[in-house]
């Protein structure tokens, strides 16, 4: 009986969210107390009965799922940190991959509960195992229970934005990685948002970091050829 009133509750909440009909108040708890479903209370005034029901149950049903523990993940979608992360320069993302993927010992994509558990400790800052769930749940988007790449950048996102509890473990995690967010991951703005416009205006200094890295990769290509040539000579030198 509790699980069926908590599960009218919860259709109620969705539908006064979806519609915003200031009318659909009233249908839905008329729906509740008579236990009928909604969409028959509110009348020819409401959304088309068919469409609306079935889009109500398959949130509910997937609100149910996630907090009886039984969701299964959404397929993430692909996402290109340089431009969704607007904060943060091209190197420190490429740091933060780079951090990735050494703890991401397991070469799947993500980081587990215990690769985790084995990057705190490494950080020296061990965690226990309900502290480790909680960090994965701060930024656990798909409900997957381990950490995409995305939601690994999350954590120095919302550390930048000043988002996290000062004993939170993800906050730990970000002032003792070599990252430093809370200075060049704002660009010294006095907040989060000053910051994003200051992202938005560097696009310049973000083309420029892109050059400087192809500049520096032509200059180790023309010091490979120079001392291709200097050894070719030397070996000639020495078979004459």
């Amino acid at each position: 009986m509790a699980s069926e009133e908590l599960a009218q509750k919860l259709q109620r909440r969705l539908l006064l969210e979806e519609s915003g009909a200031a009318g659909l108040e009233g249908a839905a708890e008329a729906a509740e107390v008579s236990g009928g479903a909604p969409g028959a209370a509110a009348g020819d005034g409401g959304c088309p009965r068919g469409s609306a029901d079935a889009e109500l149950s398959a949130k509910l049903s997937r609100r149910q799922d996630i907090n009886e523990g039984a969701a299964l993940p959404r397929r993430a979608a692909v996402f290109n940190p340089y431009t969704e992360f607007k904060e943060f320069s091209r190197r420190q993302i490429k740091d933060m991959e780079r951090m990735f993927r050494l703890y991401d010992s397991g070469r799947d994509g993500y980081i587990d509960l215990m690769e985790l558990k084995l990057m705190m400790e490494k950080l020296g800052a061990p965690q226990t195992h309900l502290g480790l769930k909680n960090m994965i749940k701060e930024v656990d988007e798909d409900f997957d229970g381990k950490l995409s790449f995305r939601e690994f950048l999350l954590i120095f996102h919302k550390a930048a934005a000043g988002e996290l509890e000062e004993d939170s473990g993800l906050l730990t995690l970000a002032k003792l990685s070599e990252i430093d967010v809370s200075i060049e991951g704002v660009k010294g703005a006095k907040n989060f948002f000053e910051a994003k416009v200051q992202a938005l205006s560097s696009a310049s200094k973000f083309e420029a970091e892109i050059k400087a890295e192809q500049d520096e990769r032509k200059r180790e290509e023309e010091e490979r050829k120079h001392r291709r040539a200097a050894f070719r000579e030397l070996k000639s030198a020495f078979t004459q």
